[in-house]
């Protein structure tokens, strides 16, 4: 009897969509089950202060919401709820399809976006990790529904190829981040809508970012990993170890390539 390899099997229409426009959403990968054990891991991290990784000023004030409710950077690195979801099987499926091999874990990261906090300029991912041979995914779960109200992802459709670009500064009244990769002619940001448990997946080289929560009651809360594919060599010293599917740890060379700035230049850690 045939055995289906995958439970989440992608169509070709679907593979034809990634390798063209450079992302995809896959529905519902994740459980109601899942997302409140989500819920409930972020919402009691929330309250804590964790030395390098999530740094809150829990009395911080609303002139900068982002302040009391920062990004959670590398979760996974001392929280085994993170780690378990970083390596959920339904994504790596996905992402082994769409490799075409399977599937490294270099990053986790939660953000709970409160409402009035700035977004992200647009920038593209393969600038921080540095994944070579071959390419960085992202998979970027939508934990609260995503809108362009609550400031949901904005992608720009047909840059998957577009070459890795040394950044310039970005607008820092709208973006937490400093860097804004400029989109190529003729292309214009669209919104990625998404509901709770939705997974959006997108390579390195796409450009991406997002607006200003700009809702008075709406966090927009997101658990986003990134990936680096097997056969890959190297990456940027800060991703490493990755993690295969069983957990067990894999260290890939440490790229010492400057990128499209030169070599002297930093990208600014963490992403």
């Amino acid at each position: 009897m045939k055995v289906e390899k995958y439970i989440n099997r992608l169509t070709q229409e679907q593979l034809d969509h990634f390798q063209t426009e450079g992302y995809l959403i896959v529905k519902g990968l994740f459980t109601e089950e899942h997302l409140l054990e989500i819920d409930h891991t972020f919402d009691e991290m929330s309250s804590q202060f964790i030395p390098g990784y999530y740094e809150p000023e829990l009395s911080a004030g609303t002139e900068d919401p982002l302040k009391r409710y920062p990004r959670v950077m590398h979760p996974h690195r001392f929280n085994e709820t993170a780690k378990r979801y970083m390596l959920h099987e339904p994504v790596l499926e996905v992402l082994e399809q769409l490799y075409g091999e399977e599937a490294l874990a270099a990053q986790s990261m939660f953000y709970y976006k409160p409402p009035g906090s700035r977004g992200q300029a647009l920038h593209q991912d393969n600038f921080y990790l540095q994944v070579e041979p071959g390419n960085c995914i992202a998979a970027w779960t939508a934990i609260d529904p995503a809108t362009l109200e609550n400031g949901g992802l904005l992608i720009v459709p047909k840059t998957s190829e577009h070459e890795i670009e040394c950044p310039e500064l970005a607008d820092e009244s709208e973006s937490f981040t400093t860097h804004f990769v400029k989109p190529p002619k003729h292309s214009s940001p669209i919104p990625a809508i998404m509901d709770r448990g939705d997974v959006l997946f997108f390579n390195g080289n796409l450009i991406h970012g997002s607006y200003r929560n700009k809702t008075k009651d709406q966090f927009r809360r997101a658990f986003i990993c990134h990936y680096a594919n097997a056969s890959a060599l190297r990456i940027n010293e800060h991703y490493r170890p990755l993690y295969r599917a069983d957990g067990t740890a894999v260290d890939l060379d440490i790229n010492p390539d400057g990128g499209p700035c030169g070599v002297e230049f930093q990208p600014l850690y963490p992403h």
